[in-house]
């Protein structure tokens, strides 16, 4: 099953928790995105956000997946206090090829992704031809302002 995964990071050594999503992933990566800085979304008083995404093919259910993801974050010691608050380690199932779920546990394609710079323009680096909703990406992203992403 091929997937698009978003990770972020602005607590620790946010580099390293990106790391260990590579590291989880490496096996089965098509491909991975360059580290971009972020200003944070939704929450603002608090540091940017590395952001990474990885285009995987993994043999595995959309919830084991999921698992995989959150296995990660606990790793890293996740705590989850606030809503678009600070964190050690986001790692979101974003796109999986041919499957679509509103289940509450896992929503895919992710609600917000159309909406979010720091994952669609990852997204196009490691896939220019990829779509969202029918939609292309490099179109989405061109209705989207700078949101304060930049490649690093």
């Amino acid at each position: 099953m091929r997937a698009v995964l978003s990770a972020g990071s602005n607590m620790g050594d946010a580099r390293a928790h990106l790391r260990s999503v590579v590291d989880e992933f490496a096996g089965e990566t098509v491909a991975v995105s360059s580290v971009y800085a972020t200003a944070p979304w939704g929450k603002t008083d608090q540091p940017d956000f590395l952001n990474q995404s990885l285009l995987v093919d993994v043999d595995a259910s959309p919830h084991e997946l999921l698992a995989r993801c959150q296995r990660l974050e606990q790793a890293a010691h996740r705590v989850r206090e606030e809503r678009w608050g600070p964190r050690t380690l986001d790692v979101d199932v974003v796109w999986i090829d041919g499957y679509t779920s509103d289940d509450p546990e896992l929503t895919v394609p992710h609600p917000r992704a159309h909406l979010r710079r720091f994952v669609l323009e990852p997204w196009l680096e490691m896939d220019p031809g990829a779509e969202l909703r029918g939609a292309s990406i490099r179109n989405l992203l061109a209705d989207l302002d700078g949101q304060g992403v930049r490649k690093l």
